[in-house]
């Protein structure tokens, strides 16, 4: 079933926000032509413009895929956000009701979504705050800015966090927002550092998916069963003892052991 004509590149990205696209995922083209029902043409235009938002990369050999970023990558990322959304709050004077509103919509969605354990509404709404927040607050650019960033950052948490402090992270949107309503902007650039600053710290830059782990689950063959000694046949325990006690020693001998 082929999908409406939608953005392709839109497509991607949520769903990479989503956790539903991983690291290293290929995208081939023919397969994302036939699912959008578009010419390879247009899936080339679209990757393309993705690439130099810094989504996704090309090479000879694999063709198009979802990045996968080194450490240093990730640092750069998180210093970018930080610099970005903390210098966005500084420059608020103040923040309308109805935004303040909405935000507290979002962060119950996200509560709901940390009780109820669904782990990919979670992961997508913690990452969609910060670009609520920024489409919000009326910025068309730096919402897209603050997209590409979140979606690379959400990239890196797959890569990189064993485990996702999601509660914590709700607890700090809550924060931020709190701040916000106070009229106090400069708390709440401040929060903001230090929740960007807590996320990157729980990266563990050693904790990286073996990218062999799938084949060599495949190939290594499964553990030896161990051998042990078969019982005799019940046929035996009904033959006549007196006929082989005498002929066959030694397997009344056992016979006795078992």
């Amino acid at each position: 079933m082929s999908l409406p004509p939608p953005n392709i590149e839109d497509a991607i990205l949520s769903a990479i926000l989503a956790g539903r696209i991983e690291p290293g995922t290929r995208l081939g083209e023919q397969q994302l032509a036939d699912l959008f029902s578009v010419s390879r043409t247009r899936v080339r235009e679209a990757m393309m413009r993705l690439k130099t938002r810094g989504i996704v990369e090309v090479s000879a050999r694999r063709g198009w895929f979802v990045i996968e970023p080194s450490a240093d990558d990730a640092r750069d990322a998180f210093q970018t956000r930080r610099v970005i959304e903390t210098g966005l709050l500084h420059t608020l004077k103040r923040v309308p009701p109805e935004v303040i509103a909405g935000l507290k919509r979002h962060i119950a969605m996200e509560e709901a979504a940390i009780n109820a354990g669904d782990v990919t509404s979670r992961a997508c709404l913690l990452g969609d705050f910060h670009i609520h927040l920024a489409e919000a607050l009326g910025n068309r650019l730096l919402t897209e800015i603050i997209r590409d960033l979140t979606a690379r950052t959400t990239l890196i948490s797959m890569l990189y966090q064993p485990t996702e402090q999601a509660e914590e992270s709700s607890h700090d949107h809550a924060d931020i927002v709190a701040a916000l309503e106070a009229g106090d902007t400069k708390a709440a650039a401040w929060l903001m550092d230090e929740h960007i600053t807590k996320v990157e710290a729980g990266l563990d830059f050693t904790a990286k998916p073996d990218p062999l782990a799938g084949l060599r689950d495949l190939l290594t063959p499964p553990p030896a069963t161990p051998v042990t000694a078969e019982p005799p046949p019940p046929c035996c325990e009904a033959e006549p003892t007196h006929a082989h006690a005498h002929a066959h020693p030694s397997v009344t001998q056992s016979s006795k052991k078992d």
